[in-house]
């Protein structure tokens, strides 16, 4: 029963997968116009914030997107970025030619089963994308496998409000964001960190209590 089990949740995940995918390949075009006022109001500062934090000489960035954090990478940096969908990579490969000096290799890649040796990076970091892995403990446990011993992860995330009216408000939008952004803005997003065997150290409300660093 549990083979079974454990076999029917992979085909959905495998499933959720290419959707996710296919979403984020469709919606590449316009995504940085569509979050273009968000990134001038508070995103940017966050972004900032987080990478302030990043420790070297190696880097994972998981869902680079469009590379909107390109100008947030600290110098100096070998980074390793990927992404599950190829349109949003072909942007992010036009914004890279602006950064000639920077060692940064693009990759197409699923978090999911990551294509790296084990123990590779000492900083791993994502912003605003466990909400869109379907199996969000899988990819942050392959993260943890890549990351080095003493390496840590740096995470900006929206999560569900433990506020029962804005927590009843996410669920019910849940299903609106997830088809226009591929947002999933009502994830446990800390609770599946400590899943995925991290220890947290620090924890952060940026914004009530959805948006965490």
């Amino acid at each position: 029963m549990n083979r079974e089990r454990s076999s029917s949740q992979r085909e959905i995940s495998e499933v959720e997968t290419r959707k996710t995918r296919s979403r984020y390949d469709r919606i590449s075009p316009v995504y940085d116009l569509f979050e273009s006022l968000a990134e001038r109001s508070k995103i940017s500062s966050w972004r900032r914030l987080l990478f302030q934090q990043v420790e070297g000489p190696t880097m994972l960035e998981v869902g680079v997107g469009t590379g909107k954090n390109f100008p947030y990478y600290p110098p100096g940096l070998e980074v390793t970025a990927i992404d599950l969908s190829e349109g949003m990579l072909s942007r992010a490969r036009k914004k890279l030619a602006n950064y000639p000096s920077a060692r940064i290799n693009l990759r197409i890649m699923d978090v999911q089963k990551l294509d790296l040796e084990e123990g590779s990076f000492d900083t791993a970091v994502a912003t605003f994308v466990f909400c869109s892995v379907p199996d969000p403990v899988l990819g942050l446990r392959e993260v943890r496998r890549v990351l080095k011993p003493e390496g840590k992860l740096l995470l900006l995330e929206h999560v569900l409000s433990e506020r029962p009216v804005l927590r009843f408000l996410m669920k019910l939008m849940s299903p609106i964001t997830v088809r226009i952004t591929g947002a999933n803005i009502n994830r446990v997003t800390v609770r599946n960190i400590q899943k995925a065997g991290f220890r947290i150290e620090e924890e952060k409300n940026l914004w009530l209590d959805i948006v965490k660093l």
